[in-house]
């Protein structure tokens, strides 16, 4: 079978290629799915840079996500499950034609949802839930996060509405408020504007913003910890810039602020299977609904990683890009 291989931890346009290997079988407790789309998400990039939390084995095959058909099930599966349509976020190289996975991380899907929403179903949306469960916020409640036009942040900003959580959204330029009011999100501000964080607190008025979201690093954790207010928390869920949190020492200390971080693998992890499936039936019915929808910003073949990849590191894109093997 055909896979996106890496050799070496490197930029994923350098060290990503074309190779051939063997098809994989079905250990006990496996599926083997046959890919029809497979999402691209910064965190495969990070895996392939080496920088991520997970370093695999080397050589390996990119990739965490996908839908598709299982045709081979491992020892102790049932074989009904074979021609299933599925999706999962826990397979290990789905950069490729066939991949493995764990029986019980594959989710049927609905024919409401359609292969490019399957093929990013899980990771990003699913973290995002489980994030704004994290956050312990109420209908009515405020919270505020930065890199709003990302896949994340577009989606948090959709689940909080469906919750009646009230979200504060900021982008870097004023085209992202017109790019997000376009999909109904709206509570967003530009922060090349002189007077965002006043606007900002002229919208919240006398309430208090009760979490943040930083998805960025830098010099934007403090603006973010400047707008929370008292007893708030400030998760941090990416490091964009690469840099690391700035954050005034007085927030803290006279905001009793919380400042903590949120690595999806490990919470969704530590869920108890019945969460999980909550959640997981909460996602399926608004995708399937069209109340989240999950755009796509292209598909591209295995060959034309490159290209793939410099595609979904541009800022702006309107959607997750997807590799069709």
């Amino acid at each position: 079978m055909k896979t996106l291989t890496y050799h070496a931890f490197g930029e994923p346009q350098d060290v990503l290629a074309v190779h051939d290997a063997p098809t994989p079988e079905p250990a006990a407790g496996q599926v083997r799915i046959r890919t029809t789309l497979s999402a691209i998400h910064n965190h495969d990039l990070w895996t392939v840079r080496g920088t991520y939390g997970y370093r695999p084995t080397l050589p390996a095959i990119g990739g965490t996500e996908a839908v598709g058909v299982i045709d081979a099930v491992g020892e102790g599966v049932d074989a009904a499950l074979i021609g299933r349509r599925v999706t999962t976020a826990a397979g290990r190289g789905t950069w490729a034609e066939a991949f493995l996975a764990p029986a019980g991380a594959v989710i049927p899907l609905p024919d409401a949802i359609t292969d490019e929403a399957g093929a990013q179903l899980m990771a990003m949306p699913f973290s995002a839930l489980a994030l704004l469960e994290t956050l312990n916020v109420q209908p009515g409640d405020w919270i505020i996060q930065n890199a709003a036009n990302g896949a994340v942040g577009r989606t948090l900003a959709l689940l909080g509405r469906a919750r009646g959580v009230n979200v504060i959204n900021l982008v870097r330029r004023q085209d992202g408020v017109t790019d997000l009011a376009a999909q109904g999100i709206e509570h967003t501000f530009a922060t090349d504007s002189d007077h965002w964080k006043d606007d900002v607190r002229a919208l919240v008025g006398e309430a208090s913003i009760r979490a943040a979201v930083d998805s960025i690093g830098g010099t934007a954790s403090g603006d973010l910890a400047q707008l929370l207010g008292m007893d708030g928390t400030l998760v941090s869920f990416g490091s964009m810039k690469g840099e690391a949190m700035q954050i005034s020492s007085g927030d803290v200390i006279f905001k009793h602020l919380t400042v903590k971080g949120f690595w999806g693998s490990r919470i969704i992890g530590d869920m108890t299977p019945e969460e999980r499936a909550r959640l997981t039936r909460e996602l399926v019915t608004l995708v399937a609904s069209g109340d989240l929808p999950l755009p796509v910003g292209g598909t591209y073949a295995l060959a034309d990683i490159r290209d793939a990849v410099t595609a979904s590191l541009t800022p702006g894109k309107t959607g997750k890009i997807l590799l069709k093997p």
